[in-house]
């Protein structure tokens, strides 16, 4: 079940969950250096991700142009400043517990820039110099969110940015990145998620709710143990979104995501993917190859040996 809360600027005392977990000393795993919606395509066999698994729900003719054929799209501003937060939490929880002051914090949102820009080059002509002066201010502001939230010198995490890829016992491949892991002394386990924009509405947060349960999933598969609460943290309007699983649901969850898979494999033999419309076509990058706007796709390339996720 959800709960939604606002939070409150913490005062100097431990943190501890809405479960009671206070959280330990522990270090940080090696975690990859960009956030996924910027992070440059590593070859994989392909795997079921949240956002790939929400692709083909959506549409299985954007799960093709996406996944197999690959084709490129632009990022958004919105994105970018996201990555850049993402990429300056990262920084910050990599330096010792008691350096992580908010002035530290403000300090690394310039940098992470330098590094998204590094690690993407692309990104830098999508915004004219003042436009990256405003998305940088943006950036900073929602740091401060996140320390409205949350005090940052009194807990490390166990891994941020953690890339994890399991198999179910029926051969789905789940794959993702995690943006924060907390274990508490007694083993129990919370998963956290930053979003750099405002808590949902009633759509944005089931699919908000698929993506906490899939990494649910995976924690559940990979350490034996449901996790005792998923969070998201909406740094725009500094609000939370808790999640406590329950085993039974995570199987029934799972069993889905199999069905999932099982559906784009069966696709990926004969390239019948077909398109859906709905109201989140307007967002759409592909609507000129898309045959509910009076597109062609391209060729079907054939289900591929390797793919992005």
């Amino acid at each position: 079940m959800w709960a939604k809360t606002r939070s409150p600027r913490l005062r100097a005392s431990t943190i501890v969950s809405d479960h009671g977990l206070s959280l330990p000393d522990v270090s940080i795993t090696e975690s990859p250096s960009i956030s996924s919606a910027t992070r440059p395509a590593v070859r994989s066999s392909p795997a079921l991700s949240p956002s790939r698994a929400s692709d083909f729900k959506q549409c299985p003719l954007l799960y093709r142009f996406r996944a197999v054929d690959r084709i490129p799209e632009k990022s958004t501003k919105a994105q970018v400043k996201g990555t850049v937060v993402h990429a300056a939490l990262e920084a910050l929880y990599g330096m010792p517990t008691a350096t992580r002051s908010f002035a530290t914090a403000v300090d690394l949102v310039d940098p992470a820039w330098d590094r998204v820009v590094a690690e993407s080059p692309e990104l830098e002509e999508l915004l004219a110099p003042e436009e990256r002066a405003s998305l940088l201010d943006q950036a900073r502001e929602l740091v401060h969110g996140y320390y409205e939230m949350e005090d940052p010198t009194r807990f490390d995490p166990e891994s941020c940015e953690q890339r994890v890829e399991i198999e179910l016992e029926d051969g789905t491949p789940l794959r993702g990145f995690i943006d924060r892991i907390d274990v508490a002394p007694n083993g129990m386990v919370r998963v956290v998620d930053y979003k750099t924009g405002k808590s949902p509405r009633e759509f944005t947060e089931a699919k908000a709710l698929f993506q906490m349960k899939f990494y649910a999933l995976v924690i559940m598969r990979m350490r034996g143990i449901v996790p005792a609460q998923l969070k998201l943290m909406y740094l725009a309007d500094k609000q939370s979104l808790t999640y406590t699983p329950d085993e039974g649901e995570l199987q029934r969850f799972e069993r889905m995501l199999s069905a999932i898979w099982k559906a784009i494999l069966s696709a990926g033999e004969t390239g019948d993917f077909q398109p859906k419309r709905t109201k989140l076509c307007s967002w759409c990058d592909h609507q000129a190859l898309c045959p509910e706007f009076g597109g062609t796709p391209p060729a079907y390339p054939g289900w591929p040996a390797v793919s992005t996720r």
